[in-house]
């Protein structure tokens, strides 16, 4: 036979997979012609399907030597250094391949998954796109096009290409996945469940569609679902950090926090070295309470991944709820430092400022915040508390309907939005109602349909079981009234049971924990589960502290899981809850007629509202601090929120009437509000040098504060409660304004019940007309 006939039968001995065969009649060609090209080529190509890699790179670099413009041999040769694990060699053999045979498929296939492999997803795209303009129907070109768009963050070419892959391989399951993956990513996440779904019927035994569906899910708000594709991911593959990662997520979202810390801790088994474990970790701890724990965590994520924002985010957060302010300040700013347009890093930071006083600040860290993701809700909420305090409720109530234009549902926007109103002059008590059963209509509503009827025995000879719901048993303006209560219990009749919604422990709480029976921290549990507890406690009646205050329980309390419900303390209004049978008060605090503005039956106890227990002990008497100042000194120590502009307006009508008397005013941050204080009051004519501002004070120098005025001056229409009562304790006279609802009548209701009702004034004439009268008679302010 001729060279040639030899060739060609050693190529037809390849393809029908006799390779010693071809092997041998090359050889025999190679020592007729020791340089021949082909035969070399071939030898190479029979020596790497042998997994002979050296021997083939040594024949298909002497074919390429011998025949340096035929495409064949530089094409097995990258092959061949591929395998090898040389890259860079293999693309420099591919890339002399197109230079000869620009159409080459498999050289633009194998050069694009090289530059794709070395994170040059734009080069390996032209590849691919070369490969489709010579075979439009070419659909691993379009797989690995869609890959390459989305590793260069294109993703709508990338979903488009993996689409187009599909209509030319309806079964490639690969492809669903991927296509599943990018539609997650664009938050598509109907489609993108779709498509995964798909996936998971075609790849049933590969972990990476269900967990991939489970995120999706998770993404989509649907932890329920999400969990049991993490589990099967974990079933496929015990070893899936991700999955027992994310899984822990899914349990956290679901407020089933034991079980989450056991999946976050095996994250951290199977991954060690993985920041994200020890973060999620960390948020696990954190909702449990152990924030030292989960501190921690948050250490130990930094530590491994020095520039991880939102470690020092979750620090910051866990600092902030411990009280060390400083440190979360600082964290804040690290957060920010590291990822200037990370909107939670702005939100934390405008949590802590607000913590700090500091409201202008406050203010700009929640705007930056909403700049970032305008979905912000939260950051709306909190926008609209801090604007509040500014006194700007105008731009306040503005920012509250943005937060429930984004979601009607967030029962926490409502609340805050309804605490608000309570502090406006204009807020109708019909306008309150309505908007309280507004929050009725979006959050209790849809839970009425889990309303279960109760099994308390009805045995009048029984000891009932009272429960007590709040986040403020501790140094609180609630625990000065409710540690009387609790004291004074008798618990041969009641069984007294304490859910403290609160990770926050001073000695207060301790205190407080030794009056009931049974002391649960509540905290970490979510709405449904608290309301499975009181279930399962047996609560005959539950009694809520907070009202539409921070940390309320609200949704708990819509659940009905006590037969009787009673709403108390902490909120000078309607809850808006059917579920809420009754709110305590009196006929001084609520008057005939105040029916038609509750959800709740209004139960009027005989004689006072509050038993207020001082937090401190009182400071040894003396004559009124007048004697010695030789001017009046008028104070208002209640919170700025409270200080409306008709209250101002009295107050310096009062400084006109009382030449050389002087106002002093706390829980003024400084910045804009200080100056805009001043500033009414210059505009009334008062010297702002007649008014001294301070901040929020520690707890001992307000004490020494109060004990320096002469007669305490209460804002309207929401007057002061625990503010007075402290005031009254001092010996401190107060002049208050009643008005018609709650809101505005407790200083009425506490002055009355210690025999000062002539201190209440019947509208503002009257007010400057009791204030100025005291400031008149000093013999009379020294006797009080």
């Amino acid at each position: 036979m001729s060279i040639e006939q030899t060739l060609q039968l050693a190529l037809e001995h390849q393809q029908a997979g006799r390779f010693p065969q071809a092997r041998d009649l090359c050889l025999q060609i190679l020592r007729q012609q020791p340089e021949h090209p082909q035969a070399l080529h071939l030898l190479g190509v029979l020596a790497r399907s042998a997994g002979r890699l050296d021997i083939a790179a040594d024949m298909l670099g002497k074919a390429v030597r011998a025949a340096p413009d035929a495409a064949g041999p530089h094409y097995d040769l990258g092959v061949t250094r591929v395998l090898q694990g040389d890259p860079d060699a293999a693309i420099a053999c591919l890339q002399r391949t197109l230079e000869l045979a620009p159409d080459h498929p498999e050289a633009l296939m194998g050069l694009g998954n090289l530059l794709l492999d070395r994170d040059r997803p734009d080069a390996a795209a032209d590849c691919y796109r070369r490969i489709i303009a010579s075979d439009p129907r070419a659909d691993m070109a379009y797989y690995n096009l869609g890959l390459a768009c989305f590793r260069a963050g294109r993703l709508d070419e990338s979903a488009h290409n993996y689409r187009q892959a599909l209509a030319l391989k309806p079964d490639s399951a690969e492809a669903a996945l991927n296509l599943g993956i990018t539609l997650s990513r664009q938050e598509n996440l109907d489609e993108a469940i779709h498509f995964l779904r798909r996936a998971q019927a075609g790849l049933p035994g590969n972990p990476v569609a269900p967990y991939n569906l489970a995120l999706a899910l998770l993404n989509h708000g649907r932890p329920e679902e999400a969990e049991a594709y993490f589990r099967q991911a974990l079933a496929l593959d015990p070893s899936h950090a991700e999955a027992c990662l994310n899984l822990g997520n899914t349990l956290i979202r679901l407020g089933r926090l034991d079980e989450a810390l056991t999946c976050c801790r095996k994250a951290t088994e199977l991954k060690p070295d993985s920041a994200d474990a020890r973060l999620t970790l960390g948020l696990a701890l954190h909702d449990l309470g152990r924030l030292d724990e989960a501190a921690a965590c948050y250490e130990r994520a930094i530590a491994l991944k020095p520039d991880f924002a939102e470690a020092y985010s979750n620090l910051a957060n866990t600092r902030l709820d411990q009280g060390r302010l400083d440190e979360a300040l600082r964290l804040c700013r690290k957060t920010i430092d590291l990822a200037p347009d990370f909107a939670g890093g702005h939100y934390n930071l405008g949590l802590v400022l607000f913590g700090q006083h500091k409201l202008d600040d406050a203010e700009a860290s929640y705007r930056r915040a909403i700049a970032l993701k305008p979905d912000y809700v939260e950051a709306h909420a909190n926008l609209g508390t801090t604007l509040t305090y500014l006194g700007r409720t105008d731009a306040a109530m503005r920012s509250f309907e943005q937060a429930l234009a984004l979601n009607p549902d967030s029962d926490g926007a409502h609340s805050a939005r309804l605490y608000s109103m309570l502090y406006l002059a204009e807020t109708t008590p019909a306008a309150l109602l309505a908007a309280h059963r507004e929050f009725a209509a979006r959050c209790e509503a849809p839970l009425k349909s889990l309303w279960r009827a109760h099994t308390n025995a009805r045995d009048p000879e029984r000891r009932l079981r009272i429960g007590y719901v709040s986040a403020d048993f501790r140094r609180h303006s609630v625990a000065s009234f409710i540690e009387s209560a609790l004291a004074r219990h008798d618990h041969q009749r009641f069984e007294i049971f304490c859910y403290y919604n609160n990770t926050e422990r001073d000695t207060v709480t301790d205190r407080l924990a030794t009056l009931a029976d049974h002391w649960l921290t509540c905290a970490a549990l979510t709405d449904e589960q608290l309301a499975e507890r009181i279930r399962a406690d047996g609560i005959d009646l539950l009694v809520d502290l907070s009202g539409h205050t921070s940390g309320h329980r609200l949704l708990t309390f819509a659940r009905k899981p006590a037969p009787l419900q009673v709403t108390y303390l902490g909120y000078p209004a309607t809850t808006g809850l059917t579920a809420m049978d009754y709110r305590l008060c009196t006929l001084d605090t609520d008057p005939p007629g105040q029916e038609d503005w509750h959800s709740e039956t209004l139960y009027r106890l005989p004689r006072t509202l509050w038993c207020y227990r001082p937090l401190t002990e009182r400071m040894a008497g003396g004559p009124t601090p007048a004697m010695r100042n030789g001017h009046i000194t008028f104070g208002s120590l209640n919170n700025l929120a409270k200080i409306s502009p008709a209250s101002l307006d009295c107050w310096a009508r009062v400084l006109h009437a009382v030449p050389g008397s002087r106002l002093v005013m706390t829980s003024i941050p400084e910045g804009s509000i200080r100056q805009s204080l001043r500033d009414r009051f210059a505009a009334r004519d008062v010297d702002p040098a007649r008014i001294a501002l301070h901040g929020k004070l520690p707890y001992a120098e307000y004490w020494r504060l109060l004990a320096e005025i002469d007669i305490a001056l209460d804002p309207f229409p929401y007057t002061g409660t625990t503010t007075t009562c402290e005031t009254l304790w001092m010996g401190i006279p107060v002049v208050t304004l009643a008005g018609e609802t709650s809101v505005a009548r407790s200083g009425l209701a506490l002055l009355k019940s210690v025999g000062l009702e002539a201190l209440v004034a019947r509208d503002a004439a009257d007010y400057v007309r009791i204030a100025t009268g005291l400031a008149r008679d000093t013999d009379r302010l020294d006797r009080l």
